[in-house]
């Protein structure tokens, strides 16, 4: 079983590859693609910040 550190670098790495992708799509005018992206946004965030992580320097979509 993974440790919380294990967990909470995991999601920040996916935190920040979807957020990535949104601002992608977001520049391509791609609105179906940024919101289905939304849903995995959320809920990575959600995981993070019940995990006690400040998202405040990583979050680049602020949503």
């Amino acid at each position: 079983m993974p440790s919380n550190g294990e967990i909470i670098e995991r999601s920040i790495n996916n935190f920040q590859k979807v957020q990535k992708r949104m601002l992608l799509a977001r520049k391509e005018n791609a609105v179906e693609t940024y919101e289905d992206l939304k849903e995995d946004y959320i809920a990575l965030k959600v995981i993070l910040t019940s995990l006690g992580v400040n998202l405040i320097s990583i979050d680049k979509i602020n949503e």
